[in-house]
């Protein structure tokens, strides 16, 4: 993937952006366990971030998608990992399908606020007994002369004690579980919504993240994502670009990281020098530093790859793979250097401890992943 100046603007004015209008405020957001999503992201959208591959025909920049993961990889750079989560679902997993296979009036009516920052989007997907299996979701949404009517439940959804809409991943139909599925626009006002409890978690603590019930809800057929039956083909596409994000969403958290205990360790003393003087520390660091620089060309490698139009499902498996598993090891490995420090609770070091370990288990767990790439090696080799 090359970059071009454009790149590295984007990059240089959203770090910016954060310096001056997230950063301040992370710590205030974190204590509350909720940020102001419509503030944040209609500031976002005014200066086109919430947009930049989505069509130019509602407000978006039309651009290829390696400016998204140069802008995950920017979102990094903000104090703690809620956030980047809660723009990423709004970029590249809420609104994905709707972008692709949207009618137009569908777009115009709830791309176009998402892009803009005027509304914030959620994705309707994991139930409490169907995360990682997607296709084990009970949900339905059955069909009322022109309407269909939905039933159940979601939980683990990000931005969705705030959001506008949501973007309903829900049974349409009797059969395959992977042909019967649907995916539908849901305005979050509409009677027999519920947003029924806040989840607290351990974790990416200042986005809102909630329990939703359906009971009769009725949405107009009009708001269906492209055709009937097509949900889950579609929301495996969608997959492929949030797996994508979340590995470039990883990789300046990690280097921050890194880069805090390198500071935290030169000044801090132990037995008459500094901690950093310690061979095993900065081997140890030296190493971390390369595991990410692999996990940066991994993800490169397979944006060009998907860039080019190519299926990247194993290429954004093993990414998102490496990314989970290297947010778990460098914030633990740090976290030691930093000693009694590292385990208070607003230390740096210690929020992406608890909040990259979210990495491993959504949008997709590590065994999930693994199963993805063993498929792909033993049936696909012609594809390598």
């Amino acid at each position: 993937m090359q970059f071009t100046h454009e790149h590295e603007e984007l990059k240089r004015n959203l770090k910016r952006f954060i310096d001056d209008e997230i950063n301040p405020h992370v710590d205030e957001w974190e204590a509350a366990e909720i940020f102001p999503a419509h503030e944040v992201f209609a500031k976002l959208g005014a200066l086109g971030y919430l947009g930049l591959t989505k069509p130019e025909a509602y407000g978006g920049s039309g651009l290829d998608y390696s400016y998204s993961v140069v802008m995950a990889e920017a979102l990094g750079h903000m104090g703690c990992g809620a956030l980047p989560m809660a723009i990423g679902v709004q970029t590249d997993m809420a609104t994905p399908a709707l972008a692709r296979f949207g009618s137009a009036a569908l777009c115009e009516e709830f791309l176009a606020p998402a892009i803009s920052g005027k509304a914030v989007a959620c994705i309707g997907v994991s139930e409490p007994h169907a995360g990682s299996d997607v296709s084990a979701i009970k949900t339905t949404a059955r069909k009322d002369g022109d309407d269909y009517i939905i039933n159940g439940g979601k939980m683990w959804i990000t931005n969705s004690l705030q959001a506008d809409w949501m973007c309903l991943l829900a049974n349409t139909s009797e059969g395959s579980a992977h042909k019967n599925k649907s995916l539908i626009i849901v305005p979050m006002n509409t009677p027999g919504i519920t947003r029924a409890k806040k989840i607290r978690k351990i974790g990416m603590m200042a986005s809102d993240t909630g329990v939703i019930h359906f009971d009769d809800v009725r949405v107009p057929q009009r708001n269906r994502i492209g055709e009937e039956g097509m949900g889950f083909t579609y929301q495996m596409m969608q997959f492929q670009e949030e797996r994508l994000w979340a590995a470039a969403n990883a990789i300046q958290m990690l280097m921050n990281c890194i880069d805090q205990t390198i500071d935290y360790t030169r000044e801090r003393q132990a037995f008459g020098k500094p901690v950093l003087d310690n061979q095993v520390v900065h081997f140890t660091l030296a190493e971390l530093k390369t595991e990410v620089e692999c996990l940066r060309a991994l993800t490169y490698l397979a944006t060009q790859h998907y860039i080019e139009g190519k299926d990247v499902t194993e290429w954004a498996s093993m990414a998102k793979l490496k990314a989970g598993r290297l947010l778990r090891s460098v914030p633990d490995a740090c976290l030691q250097y930093w000693g009694g420090m590292g385990y208070t609770w607003d230390n740096p070091v210690s929020r992406l401890y608890r909040d990259g370990r979210l990495a491993s288990i959504g949008g997709g767990a590590d065994e999930v992943m693994l199963g993805i790439i063993s498929k792909h090696m033993h049936t696909l080799p012609a594809q390598r």
